[in-house]
Formats: structure tokens, sequence, C-alpha cells
């Protein structure tokens, strides 16, 4: 015999309550409320951080990309408003090596076009030298321009891993804003849209049902082996570089003191 929605037996050990339609779109609509009132309150400090103070400095220092040395001006492409990914580097390490997080956000960032359409130009800036640079854009398949900004002082070099935003009026340059670490999450849209999942993003921090599957520690997926399973071992890679032709099993991260 078949059970029903409304049968004891149907429910599943350490879940939620399993329902008819009419019950989860009630219980659906409850939380639209609390859902409606964060997309308010996210507009709220969206309109908070277009009233920010400016920062002016000069857009005539130079950072190295593909075509050689340029004034940071030039990363406008003729557009007023900039954002960028401050990349972190590892010298002289092996594409497997470079930083998991980073490549989270640069792969998904990998397309600007609707950026570019809105009249925002996007670049990446790193602090690695550029021939190994070059070699790890090319490894990637990248094709965002990217530019060593090595030896370049804040707020264009400085401490990475930020997202960043510039607008230019003329020869004139402003940093109007910068965030890091959860920030950064709006340019990767993979975490949003696995906080929807019933799982969410599996990690040990998140407020769970009882008895749903124990989480991991944060960013336990970004790296696998050649198989496909997650690991932070030296055989491993950031996931993404598993698409790449010729991605072949590790033996080394190539950097010390690298510890999860």
């Amino acid at each position: 015999m078949m059970s029903t929605p409304n049968d004891p037996a149907a429910a599943l050990p350490g879940r939620p309550p399993v329902v008819d339609l009419a019950t989860w779109q009630a219980a659906r609509d409850e939380l639209l409320v609390r859902e409606k009132a964060h997309t308010r309150e996210g507009d709220a400090l969206a309109a908070a951080r277009r009233r920010l103070p400016m920062m002016e400095f000069d857009g005539k220092v130079e950072v190295t990309g593909s075509g050689g040395p340029v004034p940071f001006l030039d990363l406008f492409q003729g557009r007023d408003e900039l954002l960028v990914y401050k990349h972190m580097w590892w010298d002289g390490a092996p594409h497997q090596g470079q930083c998991e997080g980073c490549t989270v956000t640069a792969w998904h960032l990998k397309d600007a076009v609707y950026l570019n359409a809105r009249g925002v130009s996007f670049a990446i800036l790193t602090p690695g030298r550029w021939d190994e640079v070059a070699s790890y854009t090319e490894f990637m398949g990248y094709t965002q321009p990217w530019y060593s900004v090595r030896d370049v002082d804040e707020p264009i070099g400085g401490e990475m891993g930020h997202v960043s935003c510039f607008l230019r009026d003329g020869d004139r340059v402003f940093l109007t804003y910068s965030t890091t670490g959860r920030g950064t999450e709006a340019a990767s849209g993979s975490f949003a849209l696995l906080d929807m999942t019933p799982y969410g993003r599996g990690e040990a921090w998140q407020a769970s049902p009882d008895g749903w599957p124990e989480g991991h520690g944060p960013c336990w997926y970004w790296r696998s082996d050649a198989a496909g399973n997650a690991t932070w071992g030296p055989a491993s890679r950031p996931v993404p570089q598993w698409t790449r032709p010729g991605a072949t099993p590790a033996e080394s991260l190539g950097r010390h003191g690298h510890e999860h």
C-alpha cells in the first residue's frame, strides 16, 4: 500500500516533515516575507554604498598586462566605471598550487558582457610576476584582462582577495568601494544557488535540521583529485582545473606551509 504525504509512514527520519502542496505553499509564503525583507535591506545597503565618500588617487600609475605596462586609467577601456577582483598569488607555485578561493571568484567572472553592457569594465589584478600570470591564465582559458600589480601600492595593489570598484571622471580616478571575505560572494553565483538547495553548502557551520548530513569544513569542495573526490591533499587541484586540457594528477602544491 502506498503511503500518502499525510501518512506518518511517509516521513523521513531526521528530515523536515512531508506535507501536501497547500501546507508546503503556506510555509513557503511565510518564508517569503522574510526573504522580501532581506531583499529590501540589501537595496538599502546598496543605496548607502553609492553614498560612500570617494578616495582619489593617481590613475597614471602603471600596471603590467599582456601588452606590457599601461596606466591604470587604461583598465576603464573608455568607460566611467571599473570593477576589479584582486587575485592572490603564490610566487613560483605550479598552476594547481595557486589560490583556491580566488579561483572560485575568477572562474565565475570569466565573462563580463553584462557588466560591459551596463558601462562597467572588469579586470583581475594580481601581485604575481607577469610571466607566471600569463602562463596561468593561458592554462585556465581565461579571456578577461589580467594585470600584474606587483610593487604597486593600494588601492591598486596591496592586500588581495578583494572586489573593488572605481569611478573615472576624465583623467581623475576614485576608489568608491571595496569588500573582502564573504563580501566577495556576490561575484560567485554558485554560493547563492547552493544556499537554496536542501543541504546548502554542506559545511559544518550551517544551521541544518537534526539528522541532516554532517557538514564538512569550510570550502571543502574547492579542491578535488582526478576522480572528483573532494580533498586538499597534494594530488588535488582547484576543481575547475580538471576541465582544462592537459590537467594531470599533481604531486605537490609547490608551496610550503600551506594549511587549510
